[in-house]
């Protein structure tokens, strides 16, 4: 999930469809499972080094059997994988692969019995949004499992999830382990965007003050995951914490540290707040009017390094109210910077292309706030044509 993630717009949203605040990786191991044959656990039995003319190679004797097509293999029978592993004697590892051809298999991985419990019992992944809620159910419990093979993989698999189908989980999320891994400092930094939306989605009204303590403390420049803490902010709070994160990252350009110093506040504060907004708006509509996340926005407009992608937002989100703000930005100098003029071309051409509803007779009247922005882009072509001319190459039409 992920993007959240979690950076990325609109990218982490943030990541279109998957957990906006989290990295997923390119396949967790149950789809990697899934294009298999075979999923064996064998014991290493010994090991031919490489050389420069072979890959060398490894003895296994099977041990235990997850699946089989066609029952190929048996408990005891001693498989020569043609890849060297350097392991100690008795180490087991899982084998897997597509039929039997064991030069196309999986290189060996070390599996403690842990591991080989967690793997074996995991449901495959499904097509049927139901039966995917139900599925993700499995890798719950494992999310800080001291097997980091095992917490890894529990964790990508909620990376790798739609939002959609993470939410309704909320009641079976463990509440209070979240919040202690969210402040947590031996967690990894790259969880903390997950945990910290999770703990938002299944917390309670008293759990805001733990979110908004760690948002509010500044105790780095760059705080990898802090846009998925405001937003599980958000989600505890609604309005009343978008009011917060107004007032104390996007109004402002001070903040405090760890010591309670008042410190520069960093950009990427307030662009992990924009990451926020942005998360809210696609996903969670309900929770903060759209209106409203469209006001808090245009707070930003007047941040010069963030400007243009302010406007580009705006333009998404069809608010076509500051057309005219927007002008007197294109000429002040203060922001006669190529990008946001660009930013401010496409705003107004995209503004110019809303078509209003059909009237009984079909015929269809454009909005006014069309009309103004087509006379305002004429005024442009005038004044700046090459602008104009280059902000229209790159549109998405």
């Amino acid at each position: 999930m992920l993007a959240f993630v979690l950076g990325c717009v609109p990218a982490t949203v943030l990541g279109a469809v998957l957990c906006p605040f989290c990295d997923a990786p390119t396949l967790v191991m149950a789809e990697q499972i899934q294009m298999c044959d075979h999923l064996l656990l064998g014991r290493y039995v010994s090991g031919v080094k490489s050389t420069e003319v072979t890959a060398g190679s490894s003895r296994f004797e099977i041990v235990e059997i997850g699946f089989s097509k066609g029952e190929k293999f048996q408990k005891g029978q001693i498989l020569e994988i043609p890849q060297y592993v350097a392991a100690a004697e008795g180490a087991t590892f899982t084998l897997m692969g597509p039929e039997e051809r064991l030069e196309d298999w999986n290189a060996p991985m070390e599996a403690t019995a842990a591991a080989w419990q967690y793997l074996s019992k995991m449901p495959l992944p499904t097509t049927d949004v139901e039966q995917q809620g139900k599925r993700l159910e499995y890798f719950i419990p494992f999310f800080e499992s001291s097997d980091m093979t095992i917490s890894n993989d529990a964790f990508a698999e909620f990376a790798a999830a739609p939002y959609a189908v993470i939410k309704p989980l909320r009641d079976k999320l463990p509440r209070e382990k979240i919040l202690g891994w969210l402040n947590d400092p031996k967690v990894s930094v790259t969880r903390v965007g997950f945990y910290g939306l999770m703990a938002g989605l299944c917390g309670r009204e008293e759990d805001a003050a733990i979110l908004e303590h760690k948002i509010m403390t500044l105790d780095a420049d760059f705080r990898l995951g802090i846009e998925g803490v405001m937003a599980g902010y958000m989600l505890l709070r609604g309005e009343e914490g978008l009011r917060v994160l107004e007032d104390g990252k996007m109004r402002t350009k001070v903040a405090k540290d760890a010591a309670g110093k008042e410190v520069p506040l960093p950009f990427s504060e307030t662009y992990a707040v924009m990451q926020a907004l942005r998360f809210m708006w696609t996903y969670e509509p309900e929770r903060i009017s759209q209106e409203r996340l469209k006001a808090s926005m245009r707070i930003l407009l007047e941040r010069q390094e963030l400007a243009d992608l302010v406007i580009t937002d705006l333009a998404r989100w069809k608010d076509w109210s500051v057309q005219d703000r927007l002008m007197s930005m294109y000429g002040d100098e203060k922001f006669a910077i190529p990008a946001i003029r660009r930013a401010i071309v496409r705003y107004l051409y995209y503004c110019s292309q809303e078509q209003g509803e059909k009237g009984a007779d079909g015929t269809a009247v454009r909005p006014a706030w069309a009309v103004r922005a087509d006379e305002l882009l004429k005024e442009l072509e005038q004044k700046d044509p090459k602008t104009v001319s280059d902000a229209k190459r790159f549109l998405v039409r």
